[in-house]
């Protein structure tokens, strides 16, 4: 057993080539810690968001605080407050990210191999995010 004390381990601001605006990611659990999973904290400033992107096994994400929208290639955006939870199936292609004017947490988790299992596409057009 290991217990990651508050703060122990460093906040990393999201990446560019991954993100749209200022987003800041908190370990919980590694790909490589043997678990067979992933999870982060991930919070979002008003407007930021992923880009869009996959998941090799899927993806559940949590809402903690604030709210937001999801969206699937294809589909409207859909709002997500805080307590909700939503699975999002293995190879889907989708986004997600705060609103244009309020903040929003939420911790991601997923089934890892072999890394994060995340293929990362193009940034969320304007047209797609419905700021």
């Amino acid at each position: 057993m290991q217990i990651f004390p508050n703060g122990s381990r460093p906040s990393r601001k999201g990446p560019s080539d991954s993100f749209t605006g200022d987003v800041t990611i908190d370990p919980i659990v590694s790909s490589d810690s043997g678990a067979g999973l992933a999870s982060i904290t991930v919070r979002f400033a008003p407007g930021a968001r992923t880009f869009w992107h996959t998941h090799d096994k899927g993806q559940v994400l949590h809402v903690t605080q604030g709210a937001g929208f999801i969206a699937k290639r294809g589909e409207a955006p859909q709002t997500i407050r805080a307590g909700d939870s939503i699975w999002i199936p293995a190879d889907i292609e989708h986004w997600h990210g705060a609103g244009p004017d309020v903040a929003m947490t939420h911790v991601a988790i997923q089934a890892v191999d072999k890394g994060t299992e995340t293929r990362w596409l193009e940034a969320v057009s304007t047209q797609d995010y419905p700021g």
